[in-house]
């Protein structure tokens, strides 16, 4: 019988399984806090940055007390026996978006040898409130052994959460990988494409590679506003755009060490800039880590190696026009 099902049956249905969950994530959040108050500065050359713990904890105390606790812990995800180097695709998700993960694991998020890779997909995933989300991610789970379930709640401010996690998980549960993809759901992503740069590209092992946003100006209106309070200064540190980026596995160990000491920021990009600038790593910039503002041509998706905000409906159509009718001459590996 099914592992959750099993879980399920012998609690008497599925709302204890949610009650569970918001138990467990109240324990969570009320045990083991992190650092006390304090200021850690970071210093890049050209600006030095200042957090503020009690800042953080006054208005984000559940971005910083959180330990993180897996509900599925995605065991089998990265074990198999040895063989090519692996390049996990690690994707942000939330457990309403079946259609998305469908969606990629019919097209980009397959798992396959490709050039020389191994390529396997991981959708990192918070609880939902509603129980008929979390009962697909379920069977999803079941079906794809491809899911790794946390017990904090899903929202914006939660995202950074994924960031401090995923280290933790990688470092745990995924040794096995060479080289790992962040990106998200809504997206087209282009596996063949990266593996041709990531062997083409040298010391490819030593750097982050993305679409690194460069002292991006601090916003204090729309949903990725952050008060004066919280952080006063004008500037962020240098980050890759979240919609997509490249990290060897070697820089894992520094960023978990540096999550440990660094204030949980509520915005994942920037907070995963933070990291990278404590950790004392490298950037590579590469505009193929597209944005947004791409044509929406066919063969310039081939050219790609991620592009933001694509319709369900058209990554199945880029990705049969480039990989199965081959409508445009895009060179690079096939996956098998």
């Amino acid at each position: 019988m099914k592992r959750w099902g099993t879980r399920i049956l012998l609690t008497g249905g599925l709302f204890w399984l949610f009650h569970t969950m918001k138990l467990k994530q109240r324990e969570t959040l009320q045990a083991d806090p992190g650092p006390g108050p304090g200021s850690v500065e970071l210093p890049d050359g050209t600006i030095t940055f200042r957090l503020d713990s009690a800042a953080f904890w006054a208005e984000f105390p559940q971005l910083q007390s959180y330990r993180c606790r897996e509900l599925v812990p995605g065991d089998g995800i990265c074990t198999g026996p040895p063989g090519p180097p692996l390049l996990l695709l690690a994707v942000k998700s939330h457990p309403a978006s079946s259609a998305r993960r469908a969606t990629a694991r019919r097209t980009w998020a397959r798992p396959g040898v490709l050039g020389g890779y191994r390529v396997r997909a991981v959708f990192l995933v918070g609880v939902s409130p509603e129980p008929r989300h979390m009962a697909l991610l379920e069977e999803e789970s079941e079906e794809f052994g491809d899911v790794v379930l946390w017990d904090f709640t899903e929202s914006h401010h939660n995202l950074s959460l994924k960031e401090r996690c995923f280290l933790r998980w990688v470092g745990a549960r995924c040794g096995q990988a060479d080289f790992i993809f962040k990106g998200d759901d809504d997206e087209f992503v282009n596996p063949p494409a990266l593996v041709s740069y990531l062997r083409q590209t040298p010391n490819a092992s030593h750097v982050i590679h993305g679409n690194i946003q460069r002292h991006a100006a601090v916003m204090r209106t729309t949903k990725y506003r952050v008060s004066s309070a919280l952080f006063p200064q004008a500037k962020y540190p240098d980050f890759p755009s979240g919609g997509g980026f490249l990290m060897p596995s070697a820089s894992v160990p520094a960023l978990a060490t540096a999550s440990e000491r660094i204030p949980v920021f509520p915005l994942d990009d920037v907070y995963f800039g933070f990291l990278v600038l404590a950790s004392g790593l490298r950037y590579r910039h590469d505009a193929r880590f597209r944005v947004y503002g791409m044509k929406d041509e066919l063969c310039l998706y081939g050219e790609a190696f991620v592009v933001h905000g694509v319709s369900l409906d058209r990554v199945e159509e880029v990705w049969r026009g480039l990989y199965e009718e081959r409508r445009c001459s895009v060179t690079g590996p096939v996956l098998s």
